[in-house]
């Protein structure tokens, strides 16, 4: 029987075949493109909220790739790929849509190179002493370091054009103000790079704030031409540090700068342990002026016109009093922005508070999430750098997870009023008032652990009761208590501020100080805070079922950062600091005698919260005056890590030796030739090209670096 009998295919039935195959496949191809425009029609409304995240993708891949030539090639492949859209599918909603965001992606890399290069302006080079003389641009008082911060134009080409200097308290004198000309002698160095992978990077910080040093004063600052006539800003920078020391006068204890820094934005004179303690309980938030401030002041300002004029019937009849409201409280806006220093958060806040007001002017809804992507565009069009920093990240996740969380139907359908008693009203405003606190927790959670490692369990809970509180009673009374300053009477409402200030403070350390009440992660893989930010926009932008499928790149992101081993080495830039996994899971310090700041970023980084000792206490490391030999074993593996801790001179004999006993050497100088470790050489030289590094051990071994960061960006040297 041959094989046509049996009934096997020809030769010749193959094309058929194959062309089958590929009619299926097309057939298949069209119901999903139908689906997709289906779905999309659906969801025409929510469109629009996409263009501020298209700006922001390619903002974000600006600061993601490293150099020209990679962005270069993200702007022809996105061009190529949107003309190719264009040409192929471009009569398709879906086609178009996609066309556009990639368009507008493009288009926020070319706004942030842009804004790099305007931006530009010379850095310090190498750490110097030398005598200053330059013109003072800005004071900034930091009562709680004893320290007053001057933003200094230098005279002279040799100098950067910017310079921040930290002034202990006794050697800034009070007429050093904005204009004038002062002389000291200072220590100056570079913008501080980010030390570890992971950790803050000041210098980006100060690139687009045009700072080209910064530096310690050493000598008492002299005023040597005093300021010319105030301009508009210098005068209300000064009423703003008058008002503040004045409202740290009228508030006893740790309230003091809270109190300030609610009025003013000034947060100087917060102690270290109660802002630590704010940010632990997840209260952090109230400390920086933003939404929540700037809706504060608005809504009293038009709460207050509004029934001021109602009064009258005459008024109330014939004038627009919601209209004249609403422009009382855009005023009050823009007026407290002004009076707390203008910074990029507050005006986005106001932005957003003016918006809504235009909404009420016009007979609109004015809270929706169209009202976010306008303030973020607006934003991002003007400061595209922000949305880097965790400021822009974490107040417009709160803002659009609030808004989100509320406009969903079932939440709609829990909240809507209705005729029931006051206990049932006040059991659905708590309830309300806590699964939105655990949607803003659940949206910020992934930002402070990628920028700070660190995030409050508790904050939910917190919030029911520090919002209220800091919302209706400590801003009120402390306005009134302002207002009632001008007759001498404010004593009794400072009394209460006092009062509600200690409740907030007693709230901020109980929760901070509770069992779990801070979860701790290692630096966070790029990637996986990637897919959690791509997850969470999609499942808050969307409205149709199709939103649920942002919990896969939601999941898979916080699944990857999780099972991200942590570190096992982290090596500072310098090289002078080092951190080496201990045999119980800690982590030891080569110096033990290293600055707080050091600490707490080398335990931040691997993720503890705990101490760190110092290695000559660790049982696996030995440690002499110029160097530490260590031990780790890890699957199975024996690491030896050499570590130099001195500037003395170490003979090559011993040294040539010792480094050919170890798998990594880390020194703060550059090693001869003759050191060679069996891996890894991270000496001086390597440091410089690397910038500081985190090594995971095992079979295989992975090294990250702050180079592999933010290499080629104009603020760095790698």
């Amino acid at each position: 029987m041959t094989a046509k009998d049996q009934g096997a295919p020809s030769i010749a039935d193959e094309p058929r075949q194959r062309g089958r195959w590929a009619a299926r496949i097309g057939e298949y191809a069209g119901r999903a493109e139908g689906r997709i425009e289906s779905i999309l029609q659906a969801e025409r409304d929510q469109l629009a909220l996409w263009v501020p995240v298209g700006l922001g993708l390619g903002i974000a891949a600006w600061f993601g790739l490293q150099g020209p030539s990679a962005w270069i090639a993200f702007l022809l492949g996105s061009g190529g790929l949107a003309l190719g859209l264009a040409a192929a599918v471009g009569g398709k909603r879906w086609g178009r849509s996609l066309a556009l965001f990639i368009v507008l992606a493009a288009t926020g890399l070319c706004l942030v190179w842009l804004r790099a290069q305007m931006v530009a302006s010379p850095k310090l080079e190498w750490p110097l002493v030398t005598e200053l003389r330059a013109r003072v641009i800005a004071v900034d008082p930091l009562p709680a370091r004893k320290t007053t911060r001057l933003l200094l134009e230098p005279e002279g080409a040799v100098l950067p054009e910017r310079i921040r200097l930290n002034v202990p308290t006794d050697k800034a004198p009070a007429t050093s103000k904005p204009g004038a000309t002062v002389e000291t002698r200072a220590r100056l160095m570079p913008p501080a790079p980010m030390a570890v992978p992971g950790a803050y990077d000041f210098a980006r910080v100060a690139w687009f704030q045009r700072i080209g040093a910064t530096g310690n004063a050493l000598d008492p600052v002299r005023v040597v031409a005093p300021a010319g006539e105030s301009s508009l800003t210098n005068r209300i920078t000064d009423w703003r540090h008058r008002l503040s020391a004045h409202i740290q006068a009228r508030v006893e204890g740790g309230g003091a700068g809270i109190a300030a820094a609610l009025a003013t934005g000034d947060q100087g004179a917060i102690a270290e342990e109660d802002a630590e303690a704010m940010r632990q309980s997840g209260l952090a938030h109230l400390l920086s002026i933003s939404g929540l401030h700037v809706t504060a002041v608005v809504g009293a300002a038009m709460l207050l016109t509004l029934k001021l004029l109602a009064l009258s019937s005459r008024l109330a009849l014939r004038w627009p009093l919601v209209l004249i409201a609403a422009g009382a409280g855009a005023l009050a806006g823009v007026a407290y922005t002004l009076l707390t220093g203008a910074e990029v958060p507050t005006i986005r806040s106001c932005v957003a508070a003016l918006i809504v007001l235009a909404g009420i002017a016009m007979g609109r809804e004015a809270i929706t999430l169209r009202l976010v992507a306008t303030g973020a565009l607006i934003v991002l069009l003007f400061w595209p750098e922000a949305l880097a920093g965790p400021s822009f990240q974490l107040s417009f996740a709160a803002v659009t997870a609030i808004i989100a969380f509320h406009e969903h139907p079932r939440a709609k359908a829990l909240f809507a009023p209705r005729e029931e008693g006051w206990g049932m009203r006040m059991a659905r405003g708590f309830l309300s008032l806590l699964l939105t606190g655990m949607a803003v927790e659940a949206a910020l959670a992934p930002i402070a652990l990628f920028h700070f490692h660190q995030t409050g369990l508790y904050g939910a809970l917190a919030n029911i009761i520090a919002i209220p509180l800091t919302t209706f009673v400590i801003m009120p009374a402390e306005a009134l208590a302002l207002l009632m300053d001008v007759a001498g009477l404010g004593a009794p409402l400072w009394w209460i501020v006092e009062r509600a200030l200690d409740l907030l403070l007693s709230l901020a350390h109980g929760t901070a100080s509770a069992p779990g009440a801070v979860a701790m992660l290692p630096s966070m893989p790029g990637g996986a805070f990637a897919l959690m930010v791509a997850g969470g926009l999609w499942l808050a932008l969307w409205r149709t079922p199709w939103r649920r499928l942002g919990f896969l790149p939601f999941a898979a992101g916080a699944t990857w950062a999780l099972l991200t081993p942590p570190p096992d080495l982290i090596v500072t830039g310098d090289g002078r600091h080092l951190a080496l996994r201990t045999p119980d899971g800690r982590m030891a310090l080569l110096r033990g005698r290293a600055g707080d700041y050091v600490r707490d970023m080398l335990a931040e980084s691997a993720g503890l919260e705990d101490e760190l000792p110092a290695m000559e206490e660790a049982q696996n490391a030995s440690c002499s005056r110029d160097m530490c030999m260590a031990e780790v074993r890890k699957d199975g593996r024996r690491w030896r890590i050499l570590a130099t801790r001195s500037a003395h001179f170490v003979d090559f004999g011993p040294l040539k030796a010792a480094c050919a006993d170890a798998d990594i050497v880390v020194s703060d100088r550059v090693l001869p030739r003759t050191c060679v470790p069996r891996w890894l050489k991270a000496d001086r030289a390597f440091l410089r090209q690397s910038g500081g590094v985190a090594i995971t051990l095992g079979p295989r071994p992975a090294l990250s670096s702050v180079a592999d960061r933010i290499g080629g960006h104009p603020w760095t040297d790698y």
